[in-house]
């Protein structure tokens, strides 16, 4: 089911505003955050490529941009630095993103030719006023979620197929090495962004495989949701009971022939009733 048509180049970001409920998005490649209220949809647009965000307040979001993290007020339209984010490389830019249970934000950093820029990204974690880099090495970092205790978070090198957990300490700081989770190099599939439910399960949305996909805790895999366009991107859970999966797509590298096959690609689209979702954590600045 359509959520909403405005077609993204490349969506991503998806998150649920517990206080606004409202669901936000971003168009990477268009510098674009697009959101829908009670008068309609409505478009934000940036001077730099945007890709994830956490609130902080009612009407104040932190948003990871090109160089920055910044706080964007919504009414004014206001942007204030709070960290400056790989600024003095203009070869990378931000990608997935989002808060954990202790108020802080993680956010990882990729090249911006993509897979061709091997080992340029990295995953770094604000919390609190520090901005420290957590794993380095990664080409197109994803897939970064929480537990519902908080003591987990999930997150993935697209390009090497695999989903991996990787523990912390009770103020959200990883406390050991990071372990593989789930392997889908058999399968042919690369994990993009990911959610996770009150339940406790991972939903990952899968690029080119049109779904998003349902792991345990364990790592087993439960169940999938398609959609009808083939780069599902970002999922979140939201709507007024928490039971609906949204999610982003993108039109990135699809050609006209591909376009044709999937005339919907770049929409955000909704499944109604999937799982309980939680609430996203407040940010903490």
């Amino acid at each position: 089911m359509i959520y909403d048509k405005r077609p993204c180049e490349l969506g991503e970001g998806a998150f649920w505003h517990p206080e606004r409920r409202q669901l936000f998005w971003f168009d990477i490649l268009g510098k674009k955050l697009h959101t829908t209220d009670r008068d309609g949809p409505q478009t934000f647009s940036f001077v730099e490529m945007v890709s994830a965000a956490g609130w902080v307040t009612r009407d104040h979001l932190l948003i990871a941009g090109e160089r920055d993290l910044f706080l964007f007020e919504i009414g004014s339209e206001e942007i204030e630095t709070v960290a400056e984010l790989e600024a003095d490389n203009p070869a990378t830019r931000s990608n997935d993103g989002r808060a954990d249970r202790q108020g802080g934000f993680w956010i990882g950093t990729m090249g911006k030719r993509g897979g061709d820029d091997t080992g340029m990204g990295a995953i770094y974690r604000y919390y609190r006023g520090e901005l420290r880099k957590l794993f380095d090495g990664l080409t197109i970092p994803n897939a970064i979620c929480f537990s519902p205790d908080g003591r987990t978070a999930y997150f993935t090198d697209t390009m090497t197929q695999r989903i991996n957990r990787v523990a912390l300490d009770p103020q959200g700081w990883p406390a050991e090495a990071p372990e593989l989770l789930v392997d889908l190099a058999s399968e042919g599939l690369f994990p993009d962004g990911a959610t996770v439910d009150a339940a406790g399960n991972i939903w990952n949305a899968q690029w080119g495989a049109s779904r998003v996909a349902c792991y345990s805790p364990q790592g087993q895999f439960l169940q999938a949701v398609g959609f009808d366009a083939p780069h599902t991107s970002c999922p979140a859970f939201g709507g007024p009971d928490g039971r609906t999966l949204f999610v982003t797509t993108a039109q990135q590298w699809m050609d006209a022939a591909a376009l044709a096959r999937a005339p919907l690609s770049g929409q955000t689209f909704m499944a109604p009733n999937v799982a309980l979702g939680l609430p996203e954590p407040q940010v903490i600045l």
